[in-house]
């Protein structure tokens, strides 16, 4: 499958913003188990959708979230000095639910794995 250029540098960036919350931005409210799972391009390369994972109840992610918006301009800035662009793209974070969105299926799917063979014992 050929990749273009908008899910390259997302990819890219993805790392890169990543590497800058863990070890560069120094905000209390930002969980250590806090990672970008993804990042989005537009496809002039001008705006970044940032998916953003927090480990944490929901109080926790929210204001985690807020941190990193927060510091959106530094981390625009500090992900300019590692990846080359003519324009910095304006970033833009989102709160990612899949982790615990997969974790309520897993539950739901061994509660029916165990229910069918309730069902096969008593028959």
């Amino acid at each position: 499958m050929r990749r273009n250029r908008a899910q390259i540098v997302g990819d890219e960036m993805q790392k890169v913003l990543s590497n800058i919350i863990q070890n560069d931005v120094k905000d209390p409210r930002i969980p250590l188990l806090t990672s970008i799972v993804e990042v989005r391009m537009s496809s002039d390369l001008t705006h970044a959708t940032c998916y953003v994972s927090v480990f944490g109840d929901d109080r926790a992610k929210n204001e985690a979230l807020s941190a990193i918006v927060h510091a959106s301009g530094f981390i625009r800035r500090e992900m300019c000095k590692y990846i080359n662009l003519r324009v910095a793209p304006e970033l833009h974070f989102v709160l990612d639910n899949t982790i615990e969105e997969a974790a309520k299926l897993y539950e739901l799917i061994d509660k029916t794995i165990d229910d069918d063979e309730k069902r096969h014992k008593e028959e």
